[in-house]
C-alpha cells in the first residue's frame, strides 16, 4: 500500500481457526464498523470482506487472525476516513497468486470468487504469500486492503 495513512483507532483483532471464529470476527467487524459511522454500504461490504477472508483462513490455512484499524488520509486537504483489513495465516502459503486472483479458480471446488470478488470491493489491495519455494522461515499469506468510506459516510 503505498498511499500515505495513519491510524485513528485500533480495532479488534480476531484469531482464526474455526468457522465460529468466523462468525466472530463478522459481527465484531459490523459492530465496529457502524460505530465509527461509515454508510450502511460500506459496513455491509467490510463485513463482507472480512467473512471471504476469515473463512479462507480456516479453508486453506487452518489458523490466521483478521486485524481491523480505522485509516485516516488527507487526499487534496479533505480529510477520508476508511478501514484497513489484514488478514494473516499461517498455512502453506500460495504458490501461484495470478491464478489465485483469477476469476473462477478454486483448489476447493469454490465458485472461485473470493479473493477476486474482495480486490473488487476494495479501494486499495495487497497480497503476500510465502511458501515453501520462497525460501523463508515463515510460510504463510498476508493480505491487507484498505476501503474508503467515501460514499455516504458520516
Amino acid at each position: 500500500m503505498d498511499e500515505q495513512v495513519s491510524v485513528k483507532a485500533l480495532g479488534d483483532v480476531y484469531s482464526i481457526d474455526c468457522e465460529a471464529d468466523v462468525v466472530m470476527a463478522v459481527v465484531g467487524t459490523f459492530t465496529f464498523v457502524q460505530q465509527l459511522n461509515f454508510s450502511p454500504t460500506v459496513t455491509s461490504e467490510i463485513a463482507t470482506i472480512v467473512s471471504e477472508l476469515a473463512t479462507n483462513i480456516v479453508k486453506y490455512a487452518g489458523r490466521g487472525r483478521i486485524e481491523l484499524a480505522e485509516i485516516m488520509h488527507d487526499f487534496e486537504r479533505k480529510n477520508e476516513h476508511g478501514i484497513r483489513v489484514v488478514a494473516r495465516d499461517f498455512g502453506p502459503g500460495i504458490p501461484h497468486i495470478e491464478q489465485a486472483m483469477a476469476d473462477h479458480f478454486s483448489t476447493s471446488g469454490s465458485l472461485g470468487m473470493g479473493l477476486p470478488g474482495v480486490r473488487r470491493m476494495v479501494d486499495q489491495f495487497e497480497i503476500q504469500s510465502f511458501t515453501e519455494a520462497s525460501g523463508t522461515e515463515t510460510r504463510g499469506t498476508i493480505v491487507s486492503v484498505i476501503k474508503w468510506g467515501n460514499d455516504d459516510a458520516v
